[in-house]
């Protein structure tokens, strides 16, 4: 069982990303590190610590929960894809960055490009 993202435009043959439960909180663990927080001490992921408190672009990508299915509509997505992007640059020159997470990264980034060109939503599943 597992979590797929993926353009909300009908067509089985798009591009997707998929995970594992355990392997899409250990991405959203080091996308928040490269926010500068830690996720695990954030409201709805164990912690205490309010979303208010940080300032990311990542957050509607990173408060969600896991299970819950969802959308993220073009906009969002064009508000996320600069970050994704500088993201995806940056690591592919840390050594320390496990390749798993670089290789989702990208991926989603050709999902978020497809979305924004389609006008349809990310599909959460």
């Amino acid at each position: 069982m597992g979590l797929v993202l993926f353009p909300g435009d009908g067509d089985t043959s798009s591009p997707d990303v998929d995970w594992s439960y355990s392997g899409f909180a250990a991405f959203r663990r080091q996308l928040a590190r490269a926010e500068g927080f830690d996720l695990d001490r954030m409201w709805g992921f164990g912690g205490e610590r309010p979303w208010s408190e940080v300032t990311t672009s990542l957050e509607p990508f990173l408060d969600r929960p896991d299970d819950g299915g969802g959308e993220l509509s073009a906009s969002e997505c064009a508000a996320l894809l600069p970050r994704f992007e500088e993201i995806v640059d940056h690591w592919q020159t840390e050594a320390d960055i496990p390749w798993i997470h670089i290789d989702a990264a990208r991926r989603l980034v050709v999902v978020l490009r497809l979305c924004i060109a389609k006008d349809v939503e990310l599909v959460f599943l």
